[in-house]
């Protein structure tokens, strides 16, 4: 067993070795779907940019994922397709001119529509693109733009709201409050998709409550005091608020949704449509496609930093040394993406220096919590022999120290931002929007490095925190949610955690975790999760196991073990083995937006992989690899 445990972590290591960069970063899809694809052909034939090779690609791309129902799904094993997808692939396509209407696969795709609700049931994001491209009325919006000067003494701010939900809002309340509409001479007319008229952003029977939340913010917005035009003012700020925050790539922080939404927010604002910063963050939107098996894909954000930290840990674990090499060029790239400016996190957390590290290449206003264990994960060693990179450390470990939230957990961007009043305001997909709350996976993983990689354990007060907030969090199945996966991905994090930093695996939550694990194991020896897990709340057997889901359980039980069980043996027997079928290789494994929004890292299927054969190989007593 060993020996077929050895070969396939060396498989998995030569792999990642060729695939790596000159620069030393590894740059695998960070693959969502077609939304940005569809979104990317909408965006440029309302701009007027006739890039027709690259449309052609798009429309290529699209095209192949239709179901035979006419449908586009989400995920491979959705029971039927996805409206919202279908509508965006449908109005795509038509504007792209390079499928007609009358067409077969469009006719089956709009009896697809018309079956289930139409065009005016899409997800909350189609339906802005739909409003401002001109397809639809702009709903009415019970927020007015003049809350961007609500000051942050304000009990309920801007601020309040994560750092994601508030790049994409501020964009949305200037499109929103300014009506903005724009068609072109090629417009397809949707107007035959819409079966209830009226498309509305939020629902007519709200609570009283949300009701109370709305009034408050506009009573905050009628105390302000200006003997200006307050409407120009607020409409100034939120101007300002995105440039300030473009990238080097051009991007609003990275992120496809935002910097589109931006960039009609800024049409909206009496920007021409080859205005420099327009024609930059289209560029800076072309520049994050990639390839996947050939076909052009719009990523909506680039996953370099996460997917390079991740590896360089990964081939640290499985014994390739950090002077090799591969690891010393991939540590070098990770040091030049360390943030070295303040962003929005630092209102809530001012007097401390930045230091930490953000998910995308260019990626340098808005770090995470996560991405910055993982940097700090791969540097570790030449922490302690190279003078800069222990200042580059040192600065990484005082910010994550600093973010800890009051409530002893650590949550994904920012500290604090947890006003679960925020989550009345009925925006479909809020509650993983509008607050930045800590979480299991984000406060797990944090555990793990602060015990693995520093002096800390569970007797030090901050380290006593987080773990009471993993223990009241934990279901009564023995399970923890993930927030960035689900059921299997928060235990994970969890057990291993807490295990680091010195609770013991006979601990009953430790206990509990693993029974519920080696409960829904497959008969194959992995383990797989639906996505539906995150619509359920709570979890659901996907039938059938991943390499990623088998890494994360199987690395669970190992971290919990004294001695290889039949448990483990067969968890590594699967990855060793590589039984898994084709589909779910390319199945999400993370989550963004429950019911909408999925993931495929697609260097999951070789970090998590390589994780948990290292680990499983050191709890067996075999040898790890060598110098490559």
């Amino acid at each position: 067993m060993r020996h077929r445990v050895m070969k396939e972590m060396d498989r998995i290591a030569t792999q990642l070795i060729q695939d790596q960069s000159d620069d030393g970063a590894w740059r695998y899809p960070f693959e969502t779907g077609i939304a940005t694809d569809c979104s990317m052909i909408i965006l440029l034939r309302t701009l007027e940019i006739n890039d027709e090779e690259f449309i052609k690609e798009l429309v290529k791309r699209i095209a192949g994922q239709q179901q035979e129902d006419g449908s586009w799904k989400l995920f491979h094993d959705q029971e039927k397709g996805n409206l919202t997808s279908t509508v965006e692939a449908y109005y795509a396509l038509l504007y792209s001119g390079y499928r007609d209407r009358k067409d077969k696969d469009m006719q089956a795709a709009r009896r697809f529509i018309m079956a289930n609700g139409g065009a005016s049931e899409v997800h909350m994001f189609l339906k802005i693109l739909l409003a401002l491209t001109g397809q639809c009325e702009w709903p009415h919006l019970p927020i007015n733009i003049e809350v961007m000067l609500i000051p942050d003494s304000f009990p309920i701010n801007l601020f309040d709201l994560s750092v994601y939900g508030r790049a994409n809002i501020i964009p949305f309340l200037i499109l929103a409050n300014t009506n903005f509409r724009k068609r072109t001479p090629r417009s397809p007319d949707l107007s035959d998709l819409f079966q209830n008229k009226e498309v509305r952003f939020f629902t007519e029977e709200q609570e009283e409550e949300t009701r109370s939340l709305i009034k408050w913010i506009k009573q905050g917005i009628q105390g302000m005091k200006y003997h200006g035009n307050l409407r120009e003012l607020a409409l100034y700020r939120a101007e300002k608020y995105m440039l300030d925050r473009i990238e080097p790539d051009g991007t609003y922080l990275n992120y496809f949704s935002t910097t589109s939404l931006m960039i009609f927010a800024l049409l909206a604002r009496g920007y021409h449509t080859t205005h420099p910063v327009i024609i930059r963050a289209v560029q800076g939107l072309k520049a994050m496609t990639c390839r996947i098996d050939g076909e052009l894909h719009c990523q909506y954000t680039t996953a370099t930093v996460w997917n390079t930290t991740l590896i360089s840990y990964a081939l640290q674990e499985s014994g390739i040394p950090y002077s090799s090499s591969t690891v010393q060029k991939a540590n070098h790239y990770i040091l030049s993406r360390q943030h070295l400016k303040y962003g929005d996190w630092a209102i809530h957390e001012p007097d401390v220096l930045p230091g930490s590290w953000g998910f995308a290449d260019l990626n340098t206003f808005h770090p995470d919590i996560d991405d910055t264990t993982a940097a700090l994960r791969a540097i570790r060693t030449l922490a302690t022999e190279q003078v800069d990179c222990r200042q580059a450390w040192d600065r990484g470990v005082n910010w994550l120290i600093s973010m800890k939230n009051k409530d002893g957990g650590w949550a994904a961007f920012e500290k604090n931002v947890d006003k679960k009043v925020l989550n009345l305001l009925p925006i479909e997909g809020g509650k993983d929007l509008l607050i930045d709350p800590s979480t299991v996976d984000l406060t797990g993983r944090t555990l793990e490095f602060f015990g693995n990689y520093t002096n800390l354990d569970e007797h030090h007060p901050m380290i006593k925190d987080g773990v009471r907030w993993l223990l009241r969090h934990q279901n009564s199945d023995g399970s923890w949610v993930g927030r960035w996966g689900v059921y299997i991905y928060g235990t994970w994090a969890a057990v291993t955690g807490m295990i680091a930093v010195g609770v013991s695996p006979k601990h009953p939550a430790i206990q509990k975790a693993i029974t519920w694990l080696r409960k829904i194991q497959n008969p194959d020896g992995g383990w797989g999760e639906f996505c539906k897990s995150d619509i359920k709340n709570s979890y659901v057997p996907l039938g059938e196991s991943t390499r990623t889901h088998t890494a994360w359980a199987l690395d669970t039980l190992i971290s919990a073990a004294t001695g290889v069980t039949p448990e483990i043996e067969n968890g590594a027997a699967f990855l060793a083995d590589r039984k898994e079928k084709d589909w779910t290789s390319a199945y999400p494994k993370g989550r963004g937006m429950a019911g909408s929004f999925y993931i495929n890292y697609h260097c999951y299927e070789y970090v998590f992989p390589l994780l948990a054969l290292a680990h499983y190989q050191k709890l067996a007593g075999g040898e790890l690899l060598t110098d490559k």
